[in-house]
């Protein structure tokens, strides 16, 4: 069985004994956006075909937002795109995005602990939240005695949601946020960023 597997949310939930609730954790973190983003981002709206699959979606509109803010935090996490992440038989697969630790051994190195995991869908957000928190579960587990909370983001392109992983506690955000609204999306991004870089940091200095 495979992340891509789980269909309902709450399959995952009972199969893994994780609590479910709803809170709005995100505190909206100002990040500055560039003019060429800007303008870049409209153009692809107003012309190209952004939507058409999931792939379309991922190169279009979640990654270049994702890479955006990454590019504050490059100097202690690699944007990790579709690599395998292998915990067991029931929790393998590809996520669209991982955010995991700088190797010391260098950036080709998939290294742990593992923070953030991003899912595209096209209109399942059922199906992208059941396969996300799996994916959150697994990065959770692989990181081994960490305690670290695991972010995760779902989106279809226009709509992202996001949720978080606290031991045995999942949290799914009450607030959703748009492409249209760019500067709250990137704060919001921002924030998780920011939230990974302080566990990072507390790890460092334990």
């Amino acid at each position: 069985m495979a992340f891509s597997d789980y269909r309902i949310i709450a399959e995952v939930l009972q199969e893994y004994q994780v609590t479910y609730i709803e809170d709005n954790f995100i505190v909206e973190t100002a990040f500055n956006i560039s003019d060429y983003f800007r303008e870049d981002l409209e153009l692809m709206l107003r012309d190209a075909v952004v939507d058409c699959s999931e792939y379309a979606i991922c190169e279009n509109l979640i990654y270049p937002v994702i890479k955006e803010v990454w590019k504050a935090y490059r100097s202690k996490f690699i944007l990790w795109s579709h690599r395998s992440l292998n915990c067991d038989k029931k929790l393998s697969g590809y996520p669209e995005y991982i955010l995991a630790t700088k190797s010391p051994l260098g950036k080709i190195v998939f290294d742990k602990p593992y923070f953030i995991l991003v899912e595209a869908k096209q209109d399942d957000f059922e199906g992208a939240w059941a396969q996300c928190l799996a994916e959150m579960i697994a990065a959770q587990r692989l990181n081994n005695k960490l305690k670290v909370t695991i972010y995760g983001i779902t989106s279809n392109g226009g709509f992202w949601q996001f949720g978080k992983l606290e031991e045995s506690i999942f949290t799914r955000n009450i607030k959703y946020y748009t492409i249209q609204q760019l500067d709250e999306l990137f704060a919001a991004v921002n924030y998780t960023f920011q939230q990974c870089e302080i566990q990072l940091e507390n790890l460092v200095a334990a």
